[in-house]
């Protein structure tokens, strides 16, 4: 098998960046990975992606949303050099102001970051879509059962399969009734660690995009939910109430409609989220997503709340535990431990 350093070293040597210093990157959930490339003899600096198709990786989604965006004058990253085959891509370095470490140093930037994201997202949800999968009732439903096959598992060493059907039964109806067919490109990861602060740019421009190539067509609340109940960052409750009255101002859309939508989506991508926190630890040895569980957890209470979940408030508060510190030690001493379901 050739040596992956190899075949990186193989692409970069046809262009600019042949003899660059690399420097690893802060990656995410997945499994890509990312470098940083010094400056080339014009003085360019670069971001390789790498994303080995040998682990499941596909920089095709990646490099058509990528032309879409910039398409509609958003600032995603230029595509300096390709290899599909291998899964290796050169592009823009947008930088290292990530919303969550700006709004970390200067707290009063907050407010302004959260607008102009969130006007960022109507002028996308005001572009005619790109031709996507849709993320559907059936979809979202499954996705929402990762909270009882890997949650609730690793939580309670077993899946309550009543109440996971219960569950999906009454989500369903829920979905089909409540939400609207899917109509606007969805990033699905639309938060303060994939949104990066680039103040010289105009407009919406101003606003980075980063790790949106698993897009799909969806509802308008759903990258406001991504965007204000966030799983790595409180976002204060006032600034996530101003933001949702922003955006039902600016798109004209109905206000009980659209929150009725942002609390049922909250839960559903919040439910997902629980789950694969949990299947990260357990499945893919990485614990620290454990960390992050007690915040979504609030999510889940939250909007559980809302009228529009009391038919499912029940089954979740009585099927899934509630995460004490001796839950998620528990899920934490599971760590890749469950090679799979």
């Amino acid at each position: 098998m050739t040596d992956r350093n190899d075949v990186i070293t193989k692409f970069l040597a046809n262009t600019p960046w042949a003899d660059a210093p690399r420097t690893p990157l802060a990656g995410d959930a997945s499994m890509r990975k990312y470098q940083r490339l010094d400056a080339n003899k014009a003085g360019q600096i670069a971001v390789l992606m790498d994303a080995d198709p040998n682990l499941g990786n596909d920089v095709r989604p990646f490099l058509k949303i990528t032309k879409y965006l910039r398409s509609i004058g958003l600032s995603a990253p230029e595509i300096y050099h390709s290899d599909i085959a291998n899964g290796l891509l050169i592009i823009e370095d947008l930088g290292d102001a990530l919303y969550a470490r700006v709004v970390l140093e200067a707290p009063e930037q907050e407010i302004p970051l959260y607008q102009a994201a969130t006007d960022t997202l109507f002028q996308l949800h005001k572009s005619p879509p790109p031709t996507l999968d849709p993320y559907d009732a059936n979809l979202m439903t499954q996705m929402a059962g990762l909270a009882f096959n890997w949650y609730q598992l690793g939580a309670s060493d077993g899946v309550d399969t009543a109440a996971k059907n219960a569950f999906k039964n009454k989500f369903m109806s829920l979905l089909d009734t409540e939400i609207d067919p899917p109509s606007v490109l969805i990033q699905r990861d639309y938060h303060a660690e994939n949104l990066l602060w680039l103040p010289s740019r105009a407009n919406n421009a101003r606003v980075g995009l980063l790790d949106y190539q698993d897009a799909l067509l969806g509802h308008p609340a759903y990258d406001l939910v991504s965007l204000l109940k966030d799983a790595r960052r409180d976002v204060p409750q006032d600034i996530e109430e101003m933001m949702i009255l922003r955006y039902v101002q600016i798109s004209g859309t109905n206000d009980a409609n659209f929150r009725n939508a942002y609390h049922l989506l909250g839960l559903q991508r919040n439910l997902r989220i629980l789950g694969v926190f949990a299947r990260l630890s357990m499945h893919f040895g990485k614990p620290s997503y454990i960390d992050l569980i007690s915040r979504v957890w609030d999510h889940i209470q939250r909007d559980l709340k809302q009228p529009i979940n009391a038919p499912l408030a029940a089954i979740l508060n009585e099927a899934l535990p509630i995460p004490t510190l001796d839950i998620l030690q528990r899920l934490k001493d599971k760590c890749a431990t469950v090679p799979t379901l």
